[in-house]
């Protein structure tokens, strides 16, 4: 994996080593802290780059053009009213591609790795991660062009993996609030400031090119902001689980990638 990732800077290969449980400490200090944290250059730059060429024509011939409005929670809330600022509703908007779609790439190459997810799952203080056994989900590189933006939303999971491929011009930064609910409060006013740009708590960073991101995605509220300029900012993301052979429904594939297989 020397050939694509810093394994200098970053030792994931060589596991329980005195260099990676320094690393280890490091970014679970950071995710408590901070609610996530950043390896800058993980993947060489050049690599990313190379990644982006190579789906420059399946994001144009293959890939799902995800647009949708919807809440923060994707979804109907039985304990409020429609007219909750809570339930305010945004345009998303990005094209995606499947791991199906994405043979043979690098991003596969490091998501297969074992040392990836021993190293993720240690961060994560869990005692095993396992990569998904669904063939579209494992992993999807996203595409924002001028104007698109992944708006407002909480992730299913606790913990979400990404790596940024490509920078757009300008835009396209990371806002996010961290533990703006918890699995026992919904904050639901908390949730409606945030959403009326009053949370002063909130923070956009800008990712580098190879940047490894992982942030506690269940209870932070997160958003990419518009993208502007001609370049499109492409982002992979990562999907690990606690237990093996997960897959998502036919209807969880349809809404997600407009197809089931």
């Amino acid at each position: 994996m020397h050939d694509i990732l810093d394994l200098d800077r970053f030792p994931l290969h060589r596991p329980n080593s005195p260099e990676w449980r320094t690393l280890v400490k490091q970014c679970r200090a950071d995710l408590r802290a901070e609610g996530m944290f950043n390896l800058d250059g993980l993947m060489r730059p050049a690599i990313a780059a190379q990644a982006v060429k190579e789906m420059e024509n399946p994001f144009q011939s293959d890939a799902f053009l995800h647009e949708r409005m919807h809440n923060i929670y994707f979804k109907p809330v039985e304990d409020l009213p429609p007219d909750h600022a809570a339930l305010t509703t945004f345009q998303t908007s990005n094209k995606t591609l499947c791991a199906d779609q994405i043979p043979g790439s690098v991003l596969l190459r490091l998501y297969e790795w074992p040392e990836f997810a021993q190293f993720l799952a240690a961060t994560m203080e869990m005692p095993q991660l396992h990569v998904m056994a669904d063939p579209l989900a494992r992993v999807n590189v996203m595409s924002y062009q001028k104007g698109q933006a992944l708006n407002w939303h909480f992730d299913r999971s606790e913990f979400t993996t990404t790596l940024l491929l490509q920078a757009p011009d300008h835009g396209g930064g990371f806002e996010y609030r961290t533990d703006l609910r918890s699995d026992t409060d919904p904050n639901y006013d908390g949730v409606a400031k945030l959403l009326r740009g009053e949370d002063p708590t909130s923070n956009i960073i800008t990712l580098t090119p190879g940047t490894l991101n992982v942030f506690k995605g269940k209870n932070t509220a997160h958003r990419v902001t518009p993208v502007q300029g001609d370049t499109n900012r492409v982002i992979a993301v990562f999907s690990f689980f606690e237990q093996p052979d997960v897959q998502f429904s036919e209807s969880e594939r349809l809404g997600f990638y407009g197809r089931a297989s």
